[in-house]
């Protein structure tokens, strides 16, 4: 899926399809700024972010709540969703606008997913989840 977008919004700018203003260019531009530092610094804070979600009982496996982890519970996906909403914006793609929200989607069932499972596998994650009450979006969700 995630190749497929980059690919629609690829053949839309080769076979030139209407552009927008400069503006959400320069937006897309700046999210994508925002995205990139958002999940450096999560990648930072926390060595066990791994592509497939398990507990890492070898490496002595906890749980992370400083920087932003102490946000949202997710940050990683935040970043990423930031980024998904980015790119189209910064390439001028309107394939890519349209299907953000769907890719976005399966970043928030990724969350839901991992969730219960660090709440059933990770010790103090259930109490990390009382102080740290958002997973992706502060204040919203």
């Amino acid at each position: 899926m995630w190749s497929a977008w980059f690919a629609l919004m690829g053949f839309e700018m080769r076979f030139h399809a209407p552009r927008f203003a400069l503006g959400p260019s320069v937006l897309g531009a700046v999210l994508l700024g925002i995205s990139l530092v958002i999940v450096h610094k999560s990648f930072r804070e926390n060595s066990f972010a791994v592509p497939v979600n398990r507990l890492q009982t070898e490496r002595g496996h906890r749980v992370v709540s400083t920087g932003p982890y102490g946000v949202v519970r997710h940050p990683i996906y935040a970043g990423a969703i930031v980024f998904i909403f980015a790119v189209p914006l910064l390439l001028n793609s309107a394939w890519g606008v349209v299907l953000a929200p769907l890719m976005a989607g399966v970043f928030v069932l990724r969350a839901i997913l991992e969730e219960r499972m660090l709440l059933a596998e990770l010790a103090g994650y259930r109490d990390y989840a009382k102080r740290v009450r958002y997973r992706i979006l502060p204040g919203i969700w």
